[in-house]
């Protein structure tokens, strides 16, 4: 048997864009030679699936798994929504996101995850590419978990159980019933779908982000010409409802439309007899982030004739 060296293996990954262990095992199956490798890889789809890697993928699908005192998304990613009603993609999101509940959302640990019928996430999503032929990428994982309650999921506009466009975890810590818990924690998680809060309370908000903030009202508190003393009061007031716009337990409960979120929390402690604390909420809005191709229509068919 030829010998696979280091060199030859890099060459091949050159020519196909192949994964490094793809290439290694080309190069066995074809005895060393370079372009009957190629052929292997092409034949498997693997060298195919490269080449799609730099199409934007923006669209696909939100995955949510829920298991007791534990919850977990993830985001993949396909170039068209087209992808995202199909059944095998689908499959693989729901399967992903069960895989993910225990890898505390860690995303190279959930791509290299076992997966059922052998190989890994990661392998799995190669060959998806292969066969439905479009880029497709497991972007993003997350997981929260409490050591006594229970993580509530929501997924707005949901394509099926657990799949859709908009995907939610809240972690709620407390020893309360667990039915009154998850009756809170959808009702929290379907506001934090539709309100997007940014921070879980004023000491998490980012110091940065705080500052930021303070500058730019206070540049527009001064435009009014008031005395400083004034313009210190307008700060403070402008910086409350700041707080009330990206914290979550000092916005507006959109269910009732007249509660803070922590008063509804509160309350439902209240009548549970035990204390309720929200550890945590994840929110993934698909493709939010993705920097989307702007595609100019009449260059791309002038393109396609040649002028």
């Amino acid at each position: 048997m030829a010998e696979i060296t280091a060199a030859l293996v890099k060459e091949l990954r050159e020519k196909t864009g192949a994964g490094m262990m793809d290439c290694k095992k080309a190069l066995g199956e074809t005895n060393g030679d370079l372009e009957a490798a190629v052929d292997w890889l092409r034949k498997k789809g693997l060298s195919a699936a490269a080449k799609k890697s730099g199409r934007v993928a923006a669209e696909g699908l939100v995955g949510l798994a829920v298991e007791g005192a534990k919850g977990a998304l993830v985001e993949v990613n396909a170039e068209t929504d087209f992808v995202a009603r199909n059944e095998q993609f689908q499959a693989y999101v729901k399967t992903v996101a069960g895989l993910a509940l225990g890898k505390g959302g860690d995303l190279d640990s959930v791509k290299a995850a076992p997966w059922p019928e052998g190989g890994t996430v990661a392998d799995k999503l190669t060959n998806l590419i292969a066969t439905v032929g479009e880029n497709m990428n497991l972007r993003r994982s997350a997981g929260l978990a409490v050591n006594q309650g229970l993580v509530a999921g929501y997924m707005h506009n949901a394509t099926q159980p657990g799949l859709g466009k908009i995907g939610v975890l809240v972690a709620l810590e407390s020893a309360a019933d667990p039915a009154k818990l998850a009756e809170l924690g959808k009702q929290i998680a379907m506001h934090v779908a539709a309100a997007n809060p940014q921070f879980l309370s004023v000491d998490a908000v980012d110091p940065a982000a705080l500052e930021r903030e303070r500058n730019v009202l206070r540049e527009q508190a001064k435009a009014s010409g008031k005395p400083d003393a004034i313009i210190e009061k307008m700060l403070e007031g402008r910086v409350r409802k700041y707080y009330e716009d990206v914290v979550l337990v000092e916005q507006l409960f959109v269910i009732d439309g007249e509660s803070r979120v922590k008063q509804v929390i509160e309350k439902a402690a209240k009548a549970a007899g035990q204390p309720i604390a929200v550890k945590g909420f994840v929110r993934f809005a698909l493709g939010e982030g993705v920097q989307r191709e702007e595609k100019d229509f009449a260059a791309e068919v002038a393109a396609q004739l040649g002028k």
